[in-house]
């Protein structure tokens, strides 16, 4: 899956042209750079790619988020509708712009189910958020549709699909804004890395003056910008972009590579009845980084989870359900509101409220459901034997229980 497996010269080549300048940051030192600017090359290379008219760095995909969150006017008062099923940056982002995390169930797309999402609209309801997961999409139709119908926001949280497509469009492109996560184990990296993308002129604008201390960066000199609001260090450094421009420039390799192998894995496991898959609004537009499968029932599924684990092929297969990064159910931390600074007690009963609701249809989802990330190092051989392997445990399994296999 992530672009790491095939670091090249071409990485190397361009945070060696950051490390001759000696000029680490973004903004400014105009003369030492020499002409080297690669956080500008990344977000033009960005809007290029994925065919946004804006593109803005940030530090991480969190804070892409809360960067998005803050330049679309999301805060106090406001509810974000995001799903049980996401990575905890996302609810995390939403509670940093003061905003509550209104968390619905998802659907057999593993992303927000578009009736659940109907029935959690209040009058507080400021955004919709979909969180595209494991290199799939929203069903995106479905919820702008909604968005249009109550005037609210779509945000998309793009951060695990990279690359991948709705329609002809890219993931990120098609709502108010949306945002990638760069870092270590995404599709490209910039080791640590985040970008805002939108085609909305004021919303970028926002986002260029919120990721800088509220600098405007309209003069020429740093030191006189003018500060219309105040705004925050989200700023990626060049060593980052440098490492993005080189992935970005790779990314076509990698999503070709990663098909190929999803393929040939899918097709092994598809050879098993009782193996049904995740339904991909678009499957065309699917950036495959993950094979998402279901078995018959949660007991199933924790027996081919604990089958896999004794053989030692575990890794790389993930059984969210009990993932405490990924999942509501081992969400503790969400539920009982643990921070370190005080938040306010109505955001806290808030956030408790809705944390600890009834996530029953999504556990009905999880709780079958096994993701299998796609490397771009196997070889087919590889693949043969790994699948193999795994239909080997699922057989055992199901044969145990009396399933003819």
């Amino acid at each position: 899956m992530p672009g790491y497996e095939l670091w090249s010269d071409k990485e190397r080549k361009e945070v060696n042209d950051v490390l001759e300048t000696g000029i680490l940051m973004r903004y400014g030192f105009d003369g030492p750079r020499k002409g080297i600017w690669k956080s500008k090359e990344l977000e033009a290379a960005i809007c290029e790619t994925f065919g946004s008219s804006y593109a803005q760095l940030t530090s991480s995909g969190t804070s892409a988020l809360s960067t998005a969150m803050s330049a679309l006017g999301i805060g106090y008062g406001d509810e974000v509708i995001t799903p049980s099923f996401t990575f905890v940056a996302s609810f995390e982002a939403v509670l940093s712009v003061g905003a509550v995390p209104v968390l619905v169930d998802v659907d057999d797309t593993l992303t927000l189910d578009p009736d659940a999402v109907r029935r959690a609209i209040t009058p507080k309801t400021k955004a919709i958020m979909p969180v595209h997961m494991c290199g799939s999409m929203a069903d995106l139709d479905g919820l702008q549709a909604i968005c249009k119908e109550h005037n609210l926001i779509l945000l998309e949280d793009a951060c695990q699909s990279i690359g991948a497509r709705y329609k002809g469009k890219s993931l990120g492109t098609i709502g108010d804004a949306g945002a990638f996560s760069f870092d270590f184990v995404k599709t490209m990296t910039c080791a640590e890395g985040g970008v805002v993308i939108t085609n909305r002129e004021d919303i970028y604008t926002r986002c260029d003056g919120y990721t800088d201390h509220g600098h405007d960066h309209l003069g020429a000199d740093r030191g006189a910008d003018l500060h219309p609001f105040i705004g925050y260090n989200y700023r990626i450094s060049e060593l980052h972009a440098a490492v993005g421009l080189a992935q970005i420039k790779r990314l076509n390799e990698f999503l070709s590579i990663q098909k190929k192998n999803h393929a040939q894995l899918k097709a092994i496991l598809a050879q098993v009845p009782e193996v049904s898959f995740r339904r991909i609004p678009d499957p065309e537009g699917d950036s495959c980084s993950f094979i998402s499968w279901f078995l018959p029932s949660e007991e199933i599924t924790r027996a081919v989870v604990a089958e896999m684990k004794t053989r030692g092929i575990l890794p790389g297969n993930f059984y969210w359900f009990d993932n405490n990064w990924h999942y509501i159910r081992k969400w503790e931390h969400l539920k009982n509101a643990a921070t370190l600074n005080a938040l306010s007690p109505e955001l806290k009963a808030r956030v408790m409220e809705q944390a600890n609701k009834d996530f029953s249809a999504s556990h009905a989802v999880m709780s079958r459901c096994i993701s299998t990330s796609i490397s771009l190092l196997w070889t087919s051989g590889q693949i043969q034997e790994k699948g193999e392997k795994m239909l080997d445990v699922i057989r055992k399994v199901l044969a145990e229980r009396g399933i003819p296999v």
